[in-house]
């Protein structure tokens, strides 16, 4: 499909730069497909009564890392300020990162992080640059590495904002609690879940009271997070892989509700796509320890989620993509139009939307474009 057809209008005051206080304060759009209206104003506390005693809530628990260092640039003498995002570890001491400005760097260049701190009494954190890729990206080669390195990062290191809140206001140490969900255990992200970021414990409470579930999965979101679609057609992007883990008992425990009638109700786009990366042909979960490349466009037949709680995605974006294959391209459309005349707030810390699955006969087939995910076991 054409990239226009997932672009709309969106003012920029809508835009969220801190999320609601407290997190379960978010404002939250029913979309039922078939429902008249289509369209309920409700609010996240909402949720329990908006799903049914046996269902189930699946959560991402990855942890998003500070991932955002700033450090000089050493060449020849010739020093220059650097950003960098780190994005992807490649062993004990290399991550893969996106550099500002990238054409400062070439191979072989030093860049020291954190302005001459000591970091584990070890002297200030340095890395070699092995390479830079077309997308702004670049190898480091840590002086660091294993626990030691990890203790250097969180020292130094800025939770990793998405650009559209870094642009318009300084990180700050409010964000280390706010980018984080409550459910965070499992280090690896570089950016948040943000459906996850509503919940908090009085909720939880409500939603077990209701006969609700709950079950954590692990995706640590990455690379594909920052970087662009291209292109004027969907069928031109390849989706970065992101690793994923989900147990054995997670998936016995999801087979099990779908067979007792429960829906299954992922929270956040990474759960559904770790989800439907694991499920088979007839629906069943499999235990899943790996990549996936899953991009999901319209036409994609979903196997195992039953409904989605989701924040408001950008334009042209594979998330919003992710959304409109869900519930369907014109209603999601329309829905957004709806959210931006009642002046919902969007984006990462912004308020989220409730979707229903498209009808069968209007879904189509399967996008036979779409990678599956590569699981062990």
């Amino acid at each position: 499909m054409r990239l226009d057809a997932f672009d709309y209008h969106l003012p920029e005051e809508l835009i969220a730069l801190r999320p609601a206080v407290p997190r379960d304060a978010a404002r939250l759009l029913v979309v039922e497909q078939g429902a008249s209206p289509p369209f309920a104003d409700r609010t996240i506390l909402d949720l329990p009564a908006l799903l049914t005693p046996g269902d189930a809530l699946i959560f991402n628990d990855t942890k998003v890392i500070p991932a955002e260092l700033r450090g000089v640039r050493m060449r020849d003498g010739a020093s220059a300020q650097i950003s960098v995002t780190l994005i992807e570890r490649r062993d004990a001491g290399r991550w893969q990162a996106l550099a500002r400005p990238a054409k400062r760097l070439k191979a072989g260049d030093r860049i020291v992080f954190g302005g001459g701190s000591n970091v584990c009494l070890l002297g200030s954190l340095a890395a070699t640059v092995e390479g830079r890729g077309e997308e702004g990206e670049v190898t480091l080669r840590f002086d660091l590495s294993g626990a030691a390195l990890d203790e250097a990062i969180a020292a130094l290191g800025a939770m990793p904002l998405p650009p559209y809140i870094a642009s318009r206001r300084a990180t700050d140490d409010q964000d280390r609690s706010d980018y984080q969900t409550i459910f965070a255990r499992e280090a690896g992200a570089v950016a948040a879940p943000t459906a996850g970021l509503h919940f908090t414990d009085r909720l939880m409470q409500a939603l077990q009271a209701r006969g609700v579930s709950h079950h954590f999965v692990t995706l640590h979101v990455g690379a594909g997070t920052f970087l662009p679609v291209r292109g004027v057609d969907t069928a031109d992007h390849v989706m970065h892989a992101e690793r994923g883990m989900i147990t054995q008992e997670t998936a016995a425990a999801l087979n099990d509700v779908k067979a007792r009638g429960g829906k299954i109700v992922a929270a956040g786009t990474t759960s559904l796509r770790l989800l439907e990366s694991a499920a088979g042909e007839d629906g069943r979960l499999s235990p899943f320890n790996g990549e996936t490349s899953l991009f999901i466009t319209p036409g994609y037949r979903f196997r195992h989620v039953d409904r989605l709680l989701t924040n408001f995605h950008l334009p042209r974006s594979t998330l919003f993509m992710l959304v409109a294959s869900f519930a369907g391209l014109d209603l999601m459309r329309r829905a957004y139009a709806h959210a931006v005349e009642e002046r919902y707030r969007f984006y990462s810390y912004g308020d989220a939307c409730l979707l229903s699955p498209v009808k069968a006969s209007e879904a189509g087939t399967e996008n036979p474009l779409s990678p599956v995910g590569r699981g062990l076991g």
